[in-house]
């Protein structure tokens, strides 16, 4: 079973080498390309004040986190629901060197970034010289982003995980699975379809009668009789 965890922070600035810190943490599940139930989502005291400018793009001031764990309380729980498994983020260097630099403090160690994907650099490859900002894509592939108002990690994540469901071939690949299987019940079944009632039988019973008379004048085991006699059926298809 392929499980993922698409990532979203937010955080006190852009800087997590000059002083900022991470306030606001989301993990979202995907097992085999689908989003489950289960995700990891936290507000997080940064032990420092929360600028204007920071405030003004997420919407979370100090005070609304002051009363939240520190990092390092919540960072078994994290580290544990990620596991080993890959990660998706958007810009994912943003993500990565904030959690890094976390992980760093307490004396954890980082987290590779050969298990990372960014899907801002697999948006790049994809639509070339065209705008992949998380609303850009989102505009794109017709994911709908009304509920976000500001940025937050978990709405965030959320949005991204649908995103990045879209840009692996998403909607496409599972119309072409589901044609694929149409085609195969086709081919299984010479290109007929099953009615949902059978249709009522058009033979008389004299048609019927007049028919087993024939029968009967071709012989001891005429090869008709195996079709007339429905415990014979399963064995002339068979043949």
């Amino acid at each position: 079973m392929s499980r993922e965890i698409i990532l979203d922070t937010e955080t006190t600035g852009l800087d997590a080498q000059a002083g900022d810190r991470i306030i606001e943490i989301a993990a979202i599940e995907l097992l085999n390309g689908s989003v489950t139930t289960n995700n990891f989502h936290c507000y997080i005291n940064p032990e420092r004040d929360i600028p204007d400018s920071a405030f003004r793009v997420h919407g979370i001031s100090f005070d609304m986190v002051a009363d939240k764990p520190v990092f390092s309380g919540i960072v078994d729980q994290f580290m544990d629901f990620v596991g080993d498994d890959p990660i998706v983020a958007h810009n994912a260097e943003f993500d990565l060197k904030f959690i890094n630099c976390e992980l760093q403090k307490i004396g954890r160690p980082p987290i590779s970034g050969e298990r990372v994907v960014d899907t801002l650099a697999l948006a790049r490859k994809k639509h070339p010289g065209a705008s992949n900002s998380l609303d850009a894509l989102c505009t794109r592939y017709g994911v709908d982003r009304s509920r976000r108002v500001k940025h937050g990690a978990l709405i965030d994540a959320e949005i991204l995980a649908e995103v990045y469901i879209e840009l692996r071939g998403g909607r496409q690949t599972s119309l072409s699975l589901q044609v694929r299987k149409e085609i195969r019940k086709a081919e299984f079944t010479g290109g007929m379809t099953e009615r949902p009632r059978p249709l009522p039988s058009r033979v008389t019973e004299t048609s019927e009668a007049s028919h087993s008379t024939l029968i009967e004048t071709l012989g001891a085991n005429p090869f008709w009789r195996r079709y007339r006699d429905p415990v014979n059926v399963g064995e002339a298809v068979a043949e």
